[in-house]
Order: C-alpha cells, then sequence, then structure tokens
C-alpha cells in the first residue's frame, strides 16, 4: 500500500496509538479521510481542466492565438558578433557593479 511496509505500517499505528489514545483514534482517521478525499477531488478537476484544454486545442487548431516559432524567434533574438575577427565581444555588466556617471 502505498509503497509502505506492512511492518511499518503496524508500528506507526501503534505509536499514533500510544500518543493519541484509543479516544482521539476516530477523529483522526476521520480527518484524515476528509483530507484524502479532498485531495483527490482537487486533483480530479486539475486533471479534467488540463484534459479540457488540450482537447480545445486540438479541437481549434494547435497554436492558434499563441506564440508561433517565428514569433518567438525574433522575440529572442542572437547576440551579437564581435566587431571583427581578432576582437573580443565585450562582456556584460555584472550585477553587482554600480553603473558609471
Amino acid at each position: 500500500m502505498f509503497g509502505i511496509h506492512p511492518g511499518f505500517l503496524i508500528v506507526l499505528l501503534i505509536i499514533v496509538l500510544i500518543i493519541f489514545g484509543p479516544g482521539k483514534l476516530p477523529e483522526i482517521g476521520g480527518a484524515v479521510g476528509r483530507g484524502i478525499r479532498e485531495f483527490r477531488k482537487e486533483s480530479d478537476k486539475v486533471v479534467n481542466e488540463v484534459k479540457d484544454a488540450v482537447s480545445h486545442d486540438r479541437d481549434h487548431g494547435a497554436g492558434s492565438g499563441g506564440v508561433t516559432s517565428s514569433e518567438a524567434t525574433a522575440a529572442d533574438p542572437a547576440p551579437p558578433a564581435p566587431a571583427s575577427p581578432g576582437t573580443p565581444a565585450p562582456e556584460p555588466p555584472r550585477a553587482d557593479s554600480e553603473p558609471k556617471h
């Protein structure tokens, strides 16, 4: 179960029983169950939203309204080449240096 060895699970339950006592055990079990149920419900919502978005994109043409590869290339131009083969390119300013006035 969940990759937990059964012996470890029994020891864990005994420790929880000693710490919280038999009176609190039903409350703890109910809280854990509600937490798991809520987590599953929210994760199912996310999975369904992603599936709907993917199927919507597939039905209405992939890439419509998005950035095309040519637009992405134009938005991120390559750095300029050095002026001549023997001249090194200037270094970009460092974040820790102060601007010169």
